[in-house]
């Protein structure tokens, strides 16, 4: 009886030694996280919920475009070419600026006056580029912002080149071979047929 006992004894001190083993292994396997000071003295993490805003849709009306953004799209739906569409809106810049950035809205005649004015005097712009910034103000106003500018009758106008007519001498004349026909006393021009480049070409009667 005395060795079943002891038998029985060593076999459940082999089962609680195998057991405890076992749970050593696990506990190598899957380490447990235990608090530290640091973490006891903090606590545990708070998370906060950011306020959720409801959704409300933006009923504003569209964004206007620009004055300058305006002229634009005016002169593409009046079919302009690409070039003229350019340089109206590179004028009516330049007349902004000169202003002090002020609104057309709130200039006139006076002030474009004093824009082609000062286009001719300071600047010393030909007259074709002063009647194309010209065109270009009047296409704004009357056009874009839908008023109607006086004739600007105070504008210095920019000098006109003067070009000297081509007048042949007595010699060039006979060289020309010219028939009666082809001289116009009434008019006090001469036909020239079939001259370089195979043009018919026009000169006044010496």
């Amino acid at each position: 009886m005395r060795h079943k006992s002891s038998f029985k004894y060593l076999t459940k001190i082999r089962r609680l030694s195998y057991a405890g083993q076992q749970s050593d292994m696990m506990a190598s396997s899957y380490p447990i996280h235990r608090e530290t000071p640091t973490a006891k003295r903090l606590g545990k993490p708070k998370f906060l919920r950011m306020p959720v805003s409801p959704y409300i849709p933006n009923t504003d009306a569209p964004r206007q475009p620009k004055l300058l953004e305006r002229m634009r799209i005016h002169l593409r739906t009046q079919h302009y070419s690409i070039r003229t569409e350019q340089a109206y809106v590179d004028w009516a810049r330049r007349f902004i600026l000169f202003h002090k950035k002020r609104h057309p809205q709130e200039m006139g005649a006076s002030e474009v006056e004093a824009f082609l004015s000062y286009l001719a005097v300071e600047r010393q712009v030909s007259a074709s580029t002063q009647n194309q910034a010209k065109a270009a103000l009047l296409y704004l106003y009357k056009q874009v912002l839908g008023v109607d500018l006086p004739w600007l009758d105070e504008v210095v106008q920019a000098k006109r080149p003067q070009r000297l007519p081509v007048v042949l001498t007595p010699s060039e004349v006979r060289e020309l071979r010219l028939r009666v026909k082809d001289i116009e006393f009434s008019q006090r021009e001469i036909v020239v047929r079939e001259g370089k480049g195979n043009k018919d070409r026009v000169t006044v009667l010496p």
